[in-house]
């Protein structure tokens, strides 16, 4: 596997990562097989009713990655995603699968202590820019610290995350986004640590006064079971909301 800066969606991701990854208040079950060939399907079902899918084809030659990905029963949410990754960028392109789709390309330049990269999308029905964000990161030892201009230039986004102890999986992250046009802040710190090599439990608080917590067992080397609680520290007399998750990988 080629190794380089990664993709411009990596920035800031081991905050995002620890802060919102595997929190839901769903019920959700996810399946993961793999082909012969090496292709990877991900297929996640929420109690709502929507079917996620995404089919992988890893590096078919050095340093490419194949993506196709849809939502069911939305029929216009296909799409179909290209990543190329060098020593010292990363490209990204994808395509809506329908007659006038929206196009995305992203990319990176630099290494493993700076990375500096773009994201933008275009409308080809409407000829505009939906979306274009700038992004940089920083690394230094076990501390990653990155800075994130999105939404056309209205929001900052500062995130922080660091390993405090590699050997319980120990890691402490912070988000800080400020919106020019509405001067909203928002600010999220959490945590999580391993009880031991089969169970991870995760916390977060945002200054709304919304606390989660988020526990993680392996029931084996295929099987995760996940829980989430999250509670309105403002409304504590309100039930907690409850989340659910069971993943398998036959």
């Amino acid at each position: 596997m080629v190794k380089g800066p990664g993709f411009y969606s990596d920035i800031g991701k081991k905050a995002r990562d620890l802060l919102y990854k595997d929190y839901q208040n769903d019920r959700k079950f996810t399946l993961t097989t793999y082909t012969t060939s090496g292709v990877e399907i991900t297929s996640t079902g929420l109690k709502k009713g929507n079917l996620f899918t995404t089919v992988t084809v890893d590096e078919p030659s050095p340093g490419l990655k194949t993506i196709f990905s849809f939502i069911f029963p939305d029929q216009k949410s296909g799409k179909v995603e290209l990543q190329y990754q060098h020593e010292h960028a990363g490209i990204s392109t994808s395509l809506g699968l329908t007659a006038k789709p929206i196009v995305n390309f992203s990319g990176v330049v630099g290494n493993n202590l700076v990375t500096l990269g773009t994201d933008v999308s275009f409308d080809t029905a409407s000829g505009n820019l939906t979306k274009y964000n700038a992004g940089l990161s920083l690394t230094h030892s076990d501390l990653i610290a990155s800075l994130s201009l999105n939404d056309k230039g209205d929001t900052l986004i500062a995130s922080y995350h660091q390993n405090v102890n590699i050997l319980t999986n120990t890691a402490v992250a912070a988000e800080f986004s400020h919106s020019f046009s509405s001067h909203e802040n928002k600010l999220t710190i959490g945590t999580q640590h391993a009880l031991d090599p089969l169970t991870l439990i995760k916390a977060r608080v945002n200054n709304h006064g919304r606390a989660t917590a988020h526990i993680q067992h392996d029931l084996s080397i295929r099987t995760r079971f996940s829980i989430t609680a999250e509670v309105d520290t403002g409304a504590i007399d309100k039930s907690a909301k409850i989340g659910l998750a069971l993943a398998l990988k036959p």
